[in-house]
């Protein structure tokens, strides 16, 4: 389980305004801090070098967040090819890009206030050292990059070793006798 700033698991779920945790992802900090993501980077693809990664954050955001948290991944405009992008939900996770002339770090503390009125708990993603300054504190929980980066590996890891025991669910019949059966049967099969 990941660790806030304070090195305390995340409550995942704690509801102060009757709604779930607010779960805001640095999107670009996140992808520059694991391969899992840099690898998908096409700087050859004129239209956009970063839409696989960022489409793979947005999964594994998904698939971390599991119904516990309200995600939103967050993604500077500046830069893009097209800085012009839809804010439509993705796999559950909200996707915001920030406006042209405004930051991602922006968007963020603007998402981080706005929980900290409802009161709302927020665990926020990034290793940005300036915004993990601004938006520290009571009911914020922080979470470096990394740990993300860390978590995702293993729940992949995990979900990779549950497809590989369900293949060996389906082995046939043959496979699944003993030596010494299987060559009674090569035999019987072979009188007939």
């Amino acid at each position: 389980m990941s660790r806030g700033s304070n090195g305390a698991a995340p409550k995942g779920g704690l509801r102060l305004s009757g709604k779930r945790e607010l779960l805001v992802v640095d999107g670009y900090n996140v992808i520059f801090k694991g391969e899992r993501y840099t690898s998908l980077m096409d700087e050859s693809d004129t239209a956009d070098p970063f839409e696989a990664a960022r489409e793979r954050l947005v999964s594994d955001v998904a698939a971390y967040a599991q119904g516990r948290y309200e995600a939103v991944a967050v993604f500077d405009a500046a830069g893009n090819v097209s800085p012009d992008r839809p804010n439509l939900p993705k796999a559950g996770v909200r996707v915001v890009f920030s406006e042209t002339g405004e930051s991602a770090d922006s968007v963020i503390e603007r998402l981080v206030t706005t929980a900290r009125r409802q009161p709302r708990e927020v665990t926020v993603i990034t290793s940005d050292n300036t915004i993990r300054a601004t938006v520290g504190g009571i009911p914020v929980t922080r979470v470096s990059s990394d740990v993300l980066v860390h978590d995702v590996n293993e729940i992949a890891r995990e979900v990779e070793r549950e497809r590989e025991e369900r293949s060996h669910h389906r082995l046939t019949v043959e496979d699944r006798l003993d030596p010494e059966t299987r060559e009674k049967l090569n035999r019987l099969l072979g009188r007939l």
